[in-house]
C-alpha cells in the first residue's frame, strides 16, 4: 500500500463529486479563533462546501491567522457575514438550504438519525458557549455526535467535520445506495 499521487487523489475526488448532489453551506456563529475558522474553512472546501454564513464575532476566513490553518483554501468558498442571526438564517433559508444545529442540547437527536440528503445549511457555535438560544430555535432540526468517551464535547473544529462529513455520507448513499467508489473503480471509470 502507498499513498496516492496527486493524478490518482484528483480522479478519486473527481468519482466522488460525481456523486455527490445536495449542496452543503455552514453558519459559524461566534466561532472567535481565528485557528478553529481556517480549520473549518479548510475542512469545508474539502467536504465541498458552497458558502460559509458568519455571524456576529466570527473570525474572517483571510485574516492572516485564519490562513495560516485554511492554507488558501478559502478561494473555494463564498463568505458573507452578518450582525444577526434572524438575518443569516433568513438568506440561508432563501437560498433553499435545511438549517441544522449541531449542539448538545435537551432536544437534539443523534445527527446519523437526521435526513442530510438534501441542501444542508450546518450550524456551529462559539467555542465556549456553543450555539445561543436564537440560532437554536432557529434551527429546522438539531443533532449532535455521540461521544462515548471520558471527554463531554468537541471542538467546534471537529464538530464541524463530523457534520460535514455525515452529510456528504448521506448523500452518496441516497443517489445510489453504494459506497463512495474505490481508486482502483474510479481509475476505470475515468481514464483522464
Amino acid at each position: 500500500m502507498q499513498q496516492l499521487g496527486s493524478t490518482d487523489l484528483k480522479r478519486l475526488h473527481r468519482s466522488w463529486r460525481r456523486k455527490g448532489s445536495f449542496r452543503l453551506a455552514l453558519l459559524l456563529e461566534a466561532v472567535q479563533s481565528p485557528f478553529n475558522l481556517g480549520s473549518i474553512v479548510r475542512t469545508a472546501a474539502a467536504m465541498g462546501a458552497e458558502e460559509l454564513f458568519l455571524v456576529g464575532e466570527t473570525a474572517i476566513p483571510n485574516s492572516s491567522k485564519a490562513q495560516r490553518t485554511a492554507m488558501g483554501t478559502d478561494r473555494y468558498l463564498r463568505w458573507r457575514t452578518y450582525t444577526d442571526i434572524a438575518s443569516a438564517v433568513a438568506d440561508i433559508r432563501a437560498d433553499g438550504y435545511r438549517v441544522v444545529g449541531l449542539e448538545l442540547a435537551d432536544q437534539a437527536v443523534p445527527l446519523a438519525s437526521v435526513d442530510l440528503a438534501q441542501d444542508v445549511c450546518l450550524a456551529v457555535g462559539n467555542e465556549d458557549r456553543g450555539l445561543s438560544s436564537a440560532c437554536l430555535a432557529s434551527c429546522d432540526v438539531v443533532a449532535f455526535a455521540p461521544q462515548v468517551g471520558r471527554v463531554g464535547s468537541l471542538n467546534v473544529t471537529a464538530a464541524a467535520a463530523i457534520g460535514c462529513y455525515e452529510v456528504r455520507r448521506q448523500g452518496w448513499d441516497a443517489k445510489d445506495d453504494q459506497e463512495p467508489p474505490t481508486l482502483d473503480e474510479a481509475s476505470d471509470r475515468d481514464p483522464t
